[in-house]
């Protein structure tokens, strides 16, 4: 029986198992270990003060984790949320290559998230997703990822012993515990570095509770320049709808979910993210990846019992959220050499899949490329920054490209 309303504690009594509630725990481990490197970075980068920072990662976990539980009571689906980890990419490229500063960044994020919401509302979120080709929207994603990647290895001379491990339990890890890889390779990271003595303990003691604050107080206030705000706004909400909006919407499907409106679910998530940014939150988006893992039989053979599995997933953030401060203390113990490694690493199956699917198309593979080398150079100019180069430099060429092969 397919049920369309909402759920009920009779349901939630019914449908639990311990496979669906492990098949949670083990979708928050892997995202948050995949992406928390490129957090702690940009927080760096920005020269975000501790009290900052733990209000970014707990405005984040709260509104995953609230939206998590809501939309998944609500549509009796497992419907996962999670930061846009190619959001949170670009963000840190931004932030080391210094094109833009923290104030501008959450203005971007507000726009964004009033566009999205927008897109929800209105029902529009299809019309606008097939305006962009996916080659170029894959190449725009691989562009901003790859300096990561490349990162791991260019950390290799700097902590030969921590990184060289790293990279060695990446590569038996990705043949012998694919889903497990990435967590193993922070593990490994930290077992190295307390072994050779590289743990900088002092980081972690930046307190345990998560706390809120207001980001934009003080000398640091909203930068909502027009021309700068929409430039880094437009490359953002892109990368949102490519990489992690339309797959979480396509993993649902793909698992019999068709039930689940899809218009709602973008319109929460934008909501969720305009009431975040305030406290330094970036966009908080439907799950794709990890979304797999709670939607998928290994949560449960009965899809009408995977839902529980949010429940899991969605208190797990909700315990992040209020100890924020401590996961970015155990963070911060960890050098910046490991921590690019964990970061570049953690990207390597999402890079290869961009770049395979942007150069799949012979129609579109020059443009995707010139598209991926743009915006991966890291080039400003004319207070637009690389990956709105690369989709202009790109997406010229590929208008272009079309309309002599229609002529």
């Amino acid at each position: 029986m397919t049920h369309t309303g909402p759920a009920t504690l009779a349901d939630l009594r019914r449908d639990v198992s311990v496979p669906a509630l492990l098949s949670g725990v083990v979708a928050v481990v892997v995202s948050v270990a995949s992406s928390i490197g490129l957090l702690v970075s940009a927080a760096h980068d920005f020269g975000l003060s501790h009290a900052q920072t733990t209000s970014w990662l707990s405005a984040c976990y709260l509104a995953i984790g609230l939206g998590t539980l809501a939309l998944s009571w609500r549509y009796r689906a497992p419907v996962l949320l999670a930061w846009t980890t190619p959001g949170i990419a670009l963000i840190a490229g931004l932030a080391a290559s210094g094109q833009a500063s923290f104030a501008e960044v959450l203005g971007a994020c507000l726009l964004s998230a009033a566009v999205m919401t927008l897109l929800g509302v209105t029902g529009a979120f299809g019309a606008v997703t097939a305006w962009l080709p996916p080659a170029l929207a894959n190449a725009l994603l691989a562009g901003v990822l790859l300096p990561f990647v490349l990162g791991a290895f260019r950390a290799l001379p700097q902590s030969p012993v921590a990184v060289g491990g790293m990279l060695l339990t990446f590569l038996v890890g990705r043949v012998l515990f694919a889903r497990w890889a990435v967590p193993a390779v922070l593990a490994a990271g930290a077992l190295l570095c307390a072994l050779t003595g590289q743990l900088e303990m002092t980081g972690a003691a930046g307190g345990v509770y998560g706390t809120l604050h207001l980001a934009l107080s003080g000398r640091e206030v909203l930068d909502l320049n027009p021309g700068r705000v929409l430039a880094l706004a437009l490359p953002l909400t892109i990368l949102t709808l490519a990489a992690q909006q339309l797959p979480g919407v396509a993993v649902l499907r793909a698992c019999g979910y068709a039930r689940v409106p899809t218009s709602p679910l973008i319109a929460w998530t934008g909501a969720l993210s305009l009431l975040s940014a305030p406290f330094g939150a970036h966009t908080t988006n439907l799950a794709a990846i990890t979304a797999a893992i709670v939607a998928g039989p290994e949560s449960h053979p009965d899809p009408e019992r995977r839902w529980v599995a949010c429940f899991s997933a969605g208190a797990l953030y909700l315990l992040l959220a209020a100890l924020a401060g401590w996961v970015l203390g155990a963070a911060g113990a960890i050098p910046a050499p490991v921590i690019a490694a964990l970061a570049g690493l953690s990207l390597v199956g999402t890079t290869v899949g961009s770049l395979t699917e942007a150069l799949r198309d012979d129609r579109w593979r020059e443009a995707a490329l010139l598209t991926v080398a743009v915006t991966a150079s890291g080039v400003s100019f004319l207070g637009l920054g690389s990956p709105v180069w690369g989709l202009l430099v790109g997406g010229a060429l590929a208008w272009a490209t079309g309309r002599r092969a229609r002529a």
